[in-house]
């Protein structure tokens, strides 16, 4: 990117006119590629098509698509308007919709087919003027050809270039886990920051290929990886259907790859639970050693870094060369991750069992810290100085303190402009100094490293009046075996801690098939004795990790899937724990039921 560029269109017509014959867009397969070249061509004709229909600078247009070139296509086209671009979630109700999009004041709906009974249901009750589908026309749809057709006189060129740094990117809305969602107002000047700020640490760069999965209503996917791609020459491949994302990353290979916490846990079970499959003894036990050996060379490194070691010795690093040549590297060929030049995790703590385990394959993954009002990122492991366990530290021009109880506050160019129509609700969190309260309790060690132990409004208070993090139990009990693949401790007000725990799919299907088990559904695995008693091996080596007050001492393994957006989980898999305390208050009461409450060994 022109470093100099002052809104997101600006670098836009950068990277169009540097890199016009490199593949911008494309899907696994190269069922669609689009250059940059005709990537601004596009831009150009959607944005003419939308002025005829009306859009003008200021409008909200809302985007509810799947992760494809056309979301890319039409958001950027809706900017060059000096018009404001935001996405729904595709999961949401009929009346989530309603709501939405009333608050939001949107005047166009770009969408596909398959949502359009939902936007139909609650569109008399909303100010939509038109709906524009990207596969197709309808009695009442105009496709996103048609729109390409038309021609309103719009000077694109004076469009886009008045265009000013203050004026609104996008509207974000929150996920709601504590209420209706907040629309969150990022400007061109707040997304530039961060991008340049981020530059400066772990720098994207033109030919950088990527994936987008996560939702694009999600900050990770808009801001971190779609407007940051715009800037940076950075390919993006579009995967609509995120279940395919294994196969998606071993056909693409991207050099740059963010995941949250759960799809790195997902990865590391499917492939533990992979080599567990393998019929060959030998084969399995030296996939196994050759993950040790990772492992012992990383722990070296760390503690010749930390002063508490002296690194590696000869014998190690032959060990481990031998295991990179014969299993670590077909390892990450295997998973699609062999180019990668940066791995990362971010919107939730990721345990440390599984940063080490990938950093031993070969993969670093790095942690950032950020939130949607921070334009999705404010700080970075950086990759020559990490210290897994923290975020790493402020990314340079944000600034970073901490109350007197602990939260993290936030100062800075990537600080939101406030939360859409709600100014009662942006003082609350932005006080007279320009701090932006985040909610998040960490701490902040003499080198600027940065560890978040939870939410402020998360923690449990137990009883005695222990303070608690339960991110941080989850964690440790999470990363103690591939079968659980949802921990939720539960322990505010009661004498100790209990937890309710959901199976990991891939986990618990590679256990039916090592065991013999006919049924691998979650309700047969569940009442499965052998199951409950590797689920309680996993329990205790977590609570081995914990001081005594925080331990698990009872759990139900819940004979259920959770899934994305659902009543126990946000779109991107955070856990709703207030819905969850009340869904499965039944199972909660029982595991309180006795006094005497026995090692979750028995339990």
């Amino acid at each position: 990117m022109v470093m100099s560029a002052t809104t997101v269109c600006e670098a836009f017509q950068a990277t169009v006119a540097a890199r016009p014959d490199a593949v911008a867009l494309r899907t696994p397969g190269d069922g669609q590629r689009i250059t940059w070249g005709e990537y601004g061509s596009r831009v150009r004709r959607i944005a003419a098509g939308l002025a005829a229909l009306g859009v003008r600078r200021g409008d909200l247009v809302a985007l509810m698509l799947r992760n494809r070139p056309e979301f890319h296509l039409a958001d950027m086209a809706v900017l060059h308007l000096g018009a404001i671009p935001f996405s729904v979630y595709n999961t949401s109700s009929a009346e989530q919709l309603r709501y939405l999009f009333g608050h939001a004041g949107a005047t166009v709906l770009i969408t596909e087919e398959t949502f359009l009974d939902r936007v139909r249901s609650v569109r008399g009750r909303t100010g939509l003027r038109h709906l524009i589908g990207v596969d197709g026309a309808g009695e009442d749809v105009l496709s996103l050809e048609q729109v390409e057709t038309l021609d309103g006189g719009l000077d694109f060129e004076a469009s886009w270039r008045a265009v000013r740094p203050e004026d609104l990117l996008t509207v974000i809305y929150t996920s709601g886990t504590t209420g209706p969602p907040k629309g969150v107002e990022i400007t061109h000047a707040n997304q530039l920051a961060m991008y340049g700020a981020r530059q400066r640490v772990n720098p994207l760069r033109p030919g950088d290929t990527t994936l987008s999965y996560l939702p694009s209503a999600h900050a990770v996917d808009r801001l971190v990886t779609h407007y940051s791609a715009v800037a940076s020459g950075t390919q993006i491949t579009s995967l609509a259907d995120a279940s395919q994302l294994a196969p998606a990353l071993r056909e693409t290979r991207p050099t740059l790859f963010v995941g949250v916490p759960r799809v790195w846990e997902k990865f590391r079970a499917a492939l533990l639970a992979g080599i567990a499959a393998e019929p060959d003894g030998a084969r399995r036990a030296a996939a196994l050693e050759a993950i040790e050996t990772g492992r012992a060379r990383v722990r070296a490194e760390r503690a010749a870094l930390t002063g508490s070691g002296p690194g590696p010795d000869a014998g190690l690093l032959a060990r481990h060369a031998r295991a990179e040549e014969a299993v670590l590297a077909p390892l990450r060929a295997l998973l699609g991750m062999d180019r990668l030049r940066t791995a990362a995790a971010g919107a939730a703590p990721c345990a440390p069992a599984v940063l080490e385990f990938f950093t031993a394959l070969g993969v670093p993954v790095r942690e950032g810290w950020g939130m949607t009002e921070l334009s999705g990122l404010s700080s970075l492991d950086p990759p020559d100085t990490s210290r897994p366990g923290t975020v790493g530290r402020t990314l340079p021009g944000v600034e970073l303190k901490l109350a007197g109880d602990g939260e993290l506050l936030a100062r800075g160019p990537v600080v939101m402009r406030g939360y859409r129509n709600a100014p009662e609700r942006t003082a609350e969190v932005i006080d007279a100094e320009g701090w932006l309260h985040t909610g998040d309790i960490a701490t902040i060690d003499g080198d600027g490293y940065v560890s978040i132990v939870g939410r402020k409004k998360e923690l449990i208070i137990n009883a005695a009046g222990k303070n608690m993090s339960p991110a941080v139990i989850e964690s440790a009990v999470k990363s103690a075996g591939p079968l659980i693949g949802q921990c939720v401790c539960v322990g505010d007000g009661r004498p100790y801690d209990v937890a309710l725990i959901v199976l990991d799919p891939d986990a618990r299907a590679a256990f039916a098939r090592a065991h013999g088990l006919p049924d691998a559904s979650p309700a047969a695995l569940a009442a499965d004795p052998r199951v409950r008693r590797a689920v309680a091996e996993a329990v205790d080596q977590g609570n081995a990790r914990l001081s005594r007050v925080e331990q698990i001492k009872r759990f139900a393994v819940l004979p259920v899937d959770w899934l994305p957006d659902s009543d126990e989980l946000t779109p991107t898999m955070k856990l709703r724990r207030r819905a969850i305390a009340e869904k499965y208050a039944g199972q909660i009461n029982a595991l309180y039921e006795r006094a005497d409450a026995r090692p979750a060994t028995t339990s």
